[in-house]
């Protein structure tokens, strides 16, 4: 099958984006598999810049993202109405662009990535700080040693 979505800095962009909340989680941002999640899976999250997802063609890489990966850590993404889902296309150009990716649009990508409560927290934290406040005291602080 060939991608119908056209190579473009848009369809990349929202490509990276989808890539960073829903995908890095455990291909990483950069595509390597390299995470707490990604290595623990049987078989383990494949580094998508090497031949091997490389070498696939456009439309093996939409069917995996549109149908998963029986018996692996590999979900489907594609929507059921049996049409073409857009944004896994989109993904096929991301999953491309990985050998060239940049440092900036990693930096930018870690922006996107979903933030655990204690990233949350270091955040308002570090904001409260730099606003001319305290931070808010953790649990530990509040514990006494007798």
């Amino acid at each position: 099958m060939a991608n119908p979505v056209p190579s473009n800095p848009e369809a990349l962009s929202e490509a990276m984006e989808h890539f960073a909340d829903h995908c890095a989680f455990c291909h990483a941002n950069h595509g390597s598999g390299n995470t707490p999640i990604g290595k623990g899976l049987y078989p383990k999250a494949p580094n998508m810049k090497e031949a091997s997802t490389q070498n696939l063609s456009d439309g093996e890489l939409y069917y995996i993202i549109h149908n998963g990966v029986r018996f692996t850590g590999m979900p489907a993404f594609g929507k059921e109405d049996g049409q073409q889902d857009l944004d896994s296309w989109k993904l096929v150009r991301f999953i491309r662009h990985l050998p060239q990716i940049t440092d900036e649009e990693l930096a930018h990508m870690k922006e996107m990535n979903p933030k655990t409560p204690g990233d949350l927290k270091e955040e308002e934290d570090i904001n409260r700080f730099l606003e001319g406040g305290e931070p808010e005291p953790s649990e530990a602080t509040h514990q006494h040693h007798h």
